[in-house]
């Protein structure tokens, strides 16, 4: 990444003393302000005010630029009053899915540079009513099955977590079936259709009901499904997996269409009855879309490429289901092995714009941090500089890196440095990305002139007139600006200074 000089006047003697200073406020970099808002909070509103949080002053806010960096510009600083704002919407659903929700910012000052980590915690609220997959749901019972006898069906899905998610089901009042809700395999809960009283086809041939999923808000919303139960003869027997849980690992970078594994299922009926088709059942869409399942012979494929990084770890429920609609179900479990298939990158988080060539060794000129998508040693990450410059990386924590100067600067000898960061990661073969920064050095008066000669003799005639050139002197100064321009005065002669000036004098 270029830069570009620009030249500015040198620091004053407080901020000299300051910058030597500024090692004791290293420290800092590692605190963490915690805030804690709902989600969907409108554009514009205080997330809390953190000028104040970080002990600025008002004037500190835009004297020192404070400002946030994060992935995703969610908030922003308030120039004024230093408060912390929302700027974008924030839906928890979208940003964090299923998990707990904390947004790691960085909060950024200048003269002298330094970073502060915050970490907003966005709450849930109860956004999002519980849902079917389907809002019909068509069931087709044996009249010889015995009281007592589960149909499993498809659970809800709420996304929102804690009180918010889904909590309990809901059967309309009828006198042939009751729910029971039951622990999966995978954590979850799901609704189970109980027989309470023996079916007759001849008395009644379709059951009509309603299946209701509510969650624990305040107030609480709710989901519902139609169920339409067929009544049909002679089918007493479920389906039975050949194992309760299937495991598999697959390297993502297998080729849509390969082979997973094959789930299996045997029923003791016979003819039409003991024909078993194979279904996903409450499968996340994720999923569905990455995997399919033959209905007809249990076998599992690859649809589309596996991500790591996106997905590690899938968790599926698959449902053998006889001609009766008599059922039961399997968990899949299938692990994505990572490959070392992202480089890691480096992003420069903070640069300076003055770098005094007087500055003490450790001073701040630049902060960056890594990221690499891989896990374990494919996502260990190391950095290193180019050889031969006055600067090295200081670690901080959580993958944050701060460049500081490591020699003595002469702007005189150097004007400015271009500084290449190299990250590598520790997979094999490893990757590496690198970027290049430019730094300036701003000038300051650490030169005196010199004159290009020790001494000058210089041969007058006597009665020249008055106004004429006898000699000329010249003395160079390496440094910028005003710092370079030369004034000359004759301040020392074997003449008094008022007869002096009657005979020569210097411009």
């Amino acid at each position: 990444m270029g830069g570009s000089c620009t030249q500015t006047r040198p620091a004053d003697r407080r901020q000299v003393l300051f910058l030597f200073l500024l090692p004791l406020f290293y420290p800092a970099l590692c605190e963490q302000i915690r805030y804690s808002i709902p989600e969907e909070l409108a554009k514009g509103s205080v997330v809390g005010n953190l000028a104040r949080d970080l002990g600025l002053s008002v004037l500190d806010v835009s004297a020192r630029k404070l400002r946030v960096s994060a992935e995703k510009l969610l908030f922003n600083v308030d120039a004024e009053s230093g408060d912390l704002l929302v700027k974008d919407r924030i839906d928890r659903e979208q940003i964090c899915k299923e998990r707990r929700c904390e947004l790691q910012l960085e909060a950024v000052v200048e003269n002298p540079l330094n970073i502060f980590h915050i970490i907003v915690v966005v709450e849930d609220i109860n956004d999002h009513a519980p849902q079917f997959h389907k809002d019909e749901i068509f069931l087709e019972i044996s009249e010889s099955v015995n009281p007592g006898t589960g149909t499993i069906l498809e659970p809800a899905n709420d996304p929102d977590i804690s009180m918010n998610s889904l909590s309990k089901y809901q059967l309309s009042p009828n006198e042939y079936f009751s729910l029971v809700v039951k622990d999966s395999p995978d954590g979850g809960r799901y609704p189970e259709l109980v027989l309470k009283k023996a079916l007759d086809r001849e008395t009644q041939s379709v059951h009509h009901l309603v299946l209701t999923a509510l969650d624990s808000g305040d107030p609480p919303q709710s989901g519902t499904a139609q169920i339409q139960v067929l009544v049909v003869d002679a089918n007493d027997n479920p389906p039975v997996f050949s194992q309760d849980v299937y495991k598999v690992s697959l390297q993502e970078d297998v080729p849509p269409g390969t082979f997973v594994l094959r789930v299996s299922a045997t029923d003791q009926d016979e003819g039409v009855n003991a024909e078993i088709t194979y279904s996903f059942l409450g499968v996340a869409d994720s999923a569905r879309h990455v995997f399919s399942l033959d209905s007809a012979t249990g076998n599992i494929i690859t649809h589309q490429p596996l991500d790591y990084e996106n997905v590690g770890r899938y968790a599926m429920v698959v449902e053998a289901k006889d001609r009766g609609s008599l059922s039961t179900r399997c968990k899949v479990i299938i692990e994505v092995l990572d490959e070392n298939d992202n480089s890691p990158e480096i992003i420069i988080t903070s640069l300076s714009d003055q770098i005094l060539e007087d500055s003490p060794p450790g001073m701040i000129v630049a902060l960056f941090k890594t990221r690499d998508q891989d896990s374990k040693e494919n996502g260990e990450v190391t950095c290193n500089l180019n050889r031969d410059i006055p600067f090295k990386i200081h670690s901080s924590s959580n993958n944050y890196y701060k460049l500081v100067t490591d020699g003595a600067l002469d702007r005189e000898r150097t004007p400015q440095y271009n500084v290449t960061i190299t990250a590598i990661d520790r997979g094999k073969p490893p990757l590496s990305s690198s970027t290049t920064i430019t730094l300036c050095i701003t000038d300051v008066n650490d030169n005196a002139p010199v004159f290009h000669q020790a001494s000058y003799v210089v041969h007058v005639a006597e009665n020249n007139p008055p106004g004429a050139s006898i000699a000329q002197v010249s003395a160079r100064d390496p440094d910028l600006g005003p710092n370079g321009q030369v004034s000359y005065s004759i301040v020392v002669s074997d003449l008094e200074p008022r007869a002096l000036s009657s005979y020569v004098s210097v411009n």
